[in-house]
């Protein structure tokens, strides 16, 4: 996921500071995953049970990225693809619901894992992780294919 953010950041850093934003508060939302789930070059924390701190970082940024992709970016991209012509509106629009599963996984994920957790929550935390893993990774792939598409029907209206 991360080498598929450094690919994001050279194809579309430093074109639009909002742009910019979101992207860096992808790459602080997933150091934190890898942190927390024991992913190279974190693995040494593999195996031990994070501290809920940290479980509350993640979740902070993971809430914050999801609303600001919802309430700032994607009507910011939408508007753009509206002025870009019919195709890059239709597929903003079909984009767009296929992003919510993502959003609700990582609501479910922030309501089980913010408001104090017991061990027995602390144990399923691997598994969650990892489900949250695959729908935010599928998320970015999507966002990805909104920022190409508008980026691609801007430079060729330049």
């Amino acid at each position: 996921m991360l080498t598929k953010l450094e690919r994001a950041v050279d194809a579309w850093g430093g074109s639009n500071t909002l742009i910019d934003h979101w992207l860096e508060s992808r790459r602080q939302l997933l150091i934190h995953y890898c942190q927390l789930a024991g992913l190279p070059p974190y693995e040494k924390n593999k195996g031990q049970l994070p501290e809920e701190d940290h479980i509350q970082q993640f979740c902070n940024l993971l809430v914050d990225y999801v609303s600001e992709g919802h309430f700032e970016v994607y009507d910011q991209v939408a508007s753009a693809c509206e002025k870009n012509g019919e195709h890059s509106k239709s597929l903003a629009q079909s984009l767009f619901p296929k992003i919510s599963p993502s959003t609700d996984a990582a609501l479910d994920f922030n309501d089980k894992y913010t408001n104090g957790v017991d061990d027995d929550t602390l144990m399923e935390l691997d598994q969650d992780l990892s489900r949250l893993g695959q729908k935010m990774e599928e998320r970015f792939e999507l966002e990805d294919r909104l920022l190409e598409t508008l980026f691609e029907r801007h430079s060729e209206a330049s």
